[in-house]
């Protein structure tokens, strides 16, 4: 699901309390919601967001954002050349090349 930016991938489903649940992905504040049916899910996920938005807006605080995939990287022309010159020899594109790179060191 997505709106407003933020996303959730990972529902669970309580059998016991006949409930759908799920969280706010890549955030570091913890927002949840429920709900008994997936159109009611999709409601509680859209008012989870945007009840998070108006307490962060309440109390003067940034909204954490969560990452979009995107890495702006700057450095010198030669190391630009010598990086997408080792990325074309593996048959990949830059993008993905420093991907792999930043994966292996992470």
């Amino acid at each position: 699901m997505k709106y407003k930016g933020y996303t959730s991938s990972a529902i669970d489903f309580d059998e016991e309390d006949k409930l759908f649940s799920g969280t706010i992905d890549g955030i570091k504040d913890v927002v949840h919601f429920a709900a008994s049916s997936a159109d009611d899910l999709v409601q509680a996920f859209h008012d989870s967001v945007d009840d998070y938005l108006t307490y962060c807006q309440e109390r003067g605080e940034e909204p954490d954002k969560p990452f979009n995939g995107r890495i702006l990287l700057r450095t010198s022309p030669e190391l630009h050349r010598k990086a997408a010159m080792v990325a074309a020899r593996e048959g990949l594109s830059l993008s993905k090349w420093l991907s792999r790179i930043i994966d292996r060191a992470a």
